[in-house]
């Protein structure tokens, strides 16, 4: 075949089948040389649009770039977890123009759930020459400085900065302390009159900032959806009282759903299973004048929360007779009463389904008196209400337990939650990011990451 019919046909193949041909012959290896080959594989694998030409004047080709930057980091695109105790974070890592850029997201500032993400850069690589990709720590206020990355395994790498005096400020500690809670809470110490949340923000101060950037990343994959989805599952921001906003993963497994902690406290770390809503339980509220009254709403969740014990006793009874045949045969009317409990339960899931299905477009809501909300401008209108259990404990994850609430639809890019024994409110607003590189293989592989971020939570 011709050359130039050879270097089309080769730069419709994948980058990784190129050096394989290279070794069948000599005029592969020439033809291979071809600039046009990988600047289209840069292109078509990496979205990398810029004029590659440019790169001629440095001396790196496109199959540079191609090779020692995008090949060889490719596995670190895609969004990780931190390891940053119970803090965690939302770490994206994308390739932009000539770089490759590691962007940590954080919530807005507390309480505006509405407003969108704030974004820094931890780090970038790039190719300046042709011996090998550079990577810079991007901490700090001094601009970029020598840093280094591991790719651990597929799953995990960790970055460190070499010269970790550029983090340092000339004012010490306390210019350090100052920048960064404007920063991170958009005020000064003086404006937060709480002493406990005072408390709080100093704590995190001197736990993350001894980290220096030099971190340890595990990926997180985002949640996948299905038609049946009570709304688009993905990432929220949501109002967690003095701790400020954190970041939730909303995820469904069935009849449940379950929210999960990116970022999170030392009272309930990341990677913990913050809130978790029974599907087949709807809640009809009451309306909105007796909605004021807490006694009232507390009734009616806690009236729904033994219904909800007593059906997983029934299960449970249901389950060792089912294990047990022989005894079950000698105890019919047990076996009758394991029996209704499991046709219960689907009549409860059924019903949920059928509420949803039924549910008005949207019903007035108001939150009762004495429920705190560190976000007064959530929505006065709701489409549907499920039980559900938050999760909570004593500083240092101490005691955990879940306590009974109330998971509130708005729409489709807003839910709240109400912690009944804390009488406190959540709100969560979606995080309208289109992140790259960070769809699950499969369910199982998604069920997998969190049960390994929970684990290592716990």
């Amino acid at each position: 075949l011709p050359p130039e019919l050879l270097v089309q046909i080769f730069g419709s193949l994948p980058g990784t089948d190129l050096p394989s041909l290279a070794r069948v012959c000599t005029t592969f290896r020439r033809i291979l040389r071809t600039d046009t080959i990988w600047r289209r594989r840069c292109r078509e694998e990496y979205g990398v649009c810029e004029n590659l030409r440019k790169l001629e004047i440095t001396g790196v080709s496109c199959r540079d770039v191609y090779a020692k930057l995008l090949h060889r980091y490719r596995h670190i695109l895609g969004l990780w977890q931190p390891d940053i105790g119970p803090y965690g974070g939302l770490l994206n890592v994308v390739v932009d123009g000539l770089f490759i850029i590691g962007w940590m997201y954080l919530p807005p500032h507390d309480p505006h759930v509405d407003d969108p993400m704030r974004f820094k850069p931890l780090f970038r690589i790039h190719l300046m020459e042709r011996k090998s990709a550079t990577v810079e720590c991007m901490y700090g206020h001094k601009g970029p400085h020598n840093g280094h990355i591991q790719i651990v395994k597929k799953d995990e790498f960790s970055t460190k900065c070499n010269q970790t005096d550029h983090h340092r400020m000339s004012g010490g500690r306390q210019e350090e302390f100052r920048t960064w809670l404007r920063e991170e809470w958009g005020r000064t110490l003086e404006d937060i009159f709480h002493e406990h949340m005072q408390e709080l923000i100093l704590m995190k101060f001197i736990y993350t900032s001894q980290y220096d950037n030099c971190l340890t990343y595990r990926r997180i994959y985002l949640p996948p959806s299905s038609p049946n989805d009570l709304i688009k599952p993905g990432l929220f921001k949501g109002t967690y009282g003095s701790h400020g906003l954190e970041i939730v993963m909303l995820s469904f497994h069935g009849k449940k759903a379950k929210g999960t902690k990116i970022t999170g406290d030392p009272n309930i770390p990341a990677g913990q299973q913050t809130v978790e809503i029974d599907l087949a339980h709807p809640l009809q509220l009451p309306d909105i004048e007796n909605l004021r009254d807490f006694s009232e709403l507390s009734r009616i969740v806690l009236e729904v929360q033994e219904q909800v014990r007593q059906e997983e006793q029934e299960q449970e009874h249901q389950q060792e007779e089912d294990d047990h045949p022989q005894q079950a045969a000698s105890q019919p009317a047990a076996k009758s009463l394991g029996a209704e409990g499991a046709e219960g339960e689907e009549t409860a899931a059924g019903a949920g389904g059928t509420a949803q299905d039924k549910a008005p477009a949207s019903q007035p809501f108001v939150l009762p008196m004495g429920v705190i909300s560190r976000n007064e401008d959530y929505p006065r209108t709701c489409r549907i209400c499920f039980y559900g259990t938050g999760l909570i404990a004593g500083h240092g994850f101490t005691s955990p337990e879940r306590t009974p609430g109330v998971f509130v639809l708005f729409d489709d890019d807003r839910f709240g939650f109400i912690w009944l024994e804390l009488k406190s409110f959540s709100l969560y607003s979606r995080i309208k990011v289109s992140f790259q590189n960070a769809e699950a293989p499969s369910r199982e592989a998604f069920d997998d990451m969190l049960k390994n971020i929970q684990s290592l939570a716990t």
